[in-house]
């Protein structure tokens, strides 16, 4: 059953919403704005009724406050009131409410707009994952072609996103930069981790395919494919200013080649300068690259990659990242076999 939340100063009014609603829905009663609030961020009802006219926090601040956190602003609202003038009607929805109904209602109506709603916030949903499916599927097939010029089967991409993915949900449990890692954030390190080598496409085949190793001119070349990278992405993103996964993608492929102790590229910068999410991406893309072979050598086992990765903690990567990859490196060795 769908979980709705009534909010109303009125215990009469909440007990008649409960005795209206009970048989078709689970019910959560709420006689305030804060309160009401504080149940959203712990059960994230389907649908919200909510009263204008209540003291302290009204209807109006509150869905304001909802309407700043990306994980309540798509919870569906429905205004309660006795006031049926235009004025207040036109400010309810301008405010984000998808819906006004007069006190005192019927319950048929009520039920029906409740339905509608629903309905149409499930259309919603499942349209917006559609259109970022074939976002996601797109932005990987064109990673996995940029990856396969230098010899790497595409599942770099896929597995690297992965690993970033599984480390982020280790960071998340250990409460770990949690002011970083909201569930949405996650998602956008998640989305953006298979364009962070996007940067190659401008790289010469003759030092991408190249068996040995780089000479330092080479060399140069080469990582000039994190800030090649980042140019095209930040590109992308300033045509397309509403996909915010962009802005992560911007920054692990400029800094994913960074080290915690400032000894990497493109721009040398160290610790906490480095953005998260690409501290993240330089444990799970050393990782796959150890493991996976190269024009250049063999694969590693995971064992001899595991401890190369454990040498590198708060040299080459984030001790705080590296301590997540120690804690689920079982787990990641078999996402690893699996992939291949």
């Amino acid at each position: 059953m769908k979980l709705i939340l009534a909010v109303d100063d009125n215990l009469v009014n909440l007990k008649q919403i409960n005795g209206q609603l009970s048989d078709n829905y689970r019910l959560m009663l709420a006689k305030s704005g804060e309160q009401a609030l504080k149940i959203c961020t712990q059960e994230k009802p389907d649908l919200i009724l909510l009263d204008i006219e209540m003291p302290g926090m009204d209807g109006f601040e509150t869905i304001a406050k909802l309407k700043q956190s990306p994980v309540l602003s798509r919870i569906p609202v429905i205004f309660l009131t006795a006031n049926n003038d235009t004025e207040t009607e036109v400010r309810g929805l301008e405010s984000g409410a998808m819906d006004f109904i007069t006190k005192p209602f019927e319950r048929s109506i009520l039920i029906h707009r409740i339905e509608l709603h629903l309905r149409f916030s499930e259309y919603q949903r499942h349209l917006e994952n559609t259109v970022k499916e074939l976002e996601n599927s797109i932005v990987t097939s064109f990673s996995e072609i940029v990856e396969c010029r230098d010899a790497n089967t595409g599942g770099h991409v896929v597995r690297t996103s992965e690993y970033a993915l599984m480390l982020g949900r280790e960071l998340q449990r250990r409460n770990i930069f949690s002011n970083q890692l909201s569930e949405d954030e996650l998602e956008m390190i998640s989305r953006a981790a298979p364009m962070h080598d996007i940067g190659k496409i401008g790289i010469s085949d003759v030092i991408l395919l190249k068996p040995g190793s780089l000479d330092n001119e080479e060399f140069a070349l080469m990582k000039k494919h994190t800030t090649i990278g980042a140019d095209i992405l930040r590109s992308m993103y300033s045509r397309t200013p509403t996909q915010h996964y962009l802005r992560y993608a911007i920054m692990i492929a400029e800094g994913h080649h960074e080290k915690f102790n400032g000894k990497g590229y493109p721009n040398g910068i160290s610790g906490e300068n480095i953005p998260l999410c690409a501290r993240i991406m330089a444990v799970a893309d050393v990782y796959d690259a150890l493991v996976d072979d190269r024009v250049y050598r063999k694969a590693m086992s995971h064992g001899d990659a595991y401890k190369i990765i454990m040498e590198g903690k708060g040299a080459h990567f984030d001790p705080d990242v590296a301590d997540a990859f120690a804690a689920i490196n079982g787990d990641i060795a078999r996402m690893a076999a699996m992939k291949k």
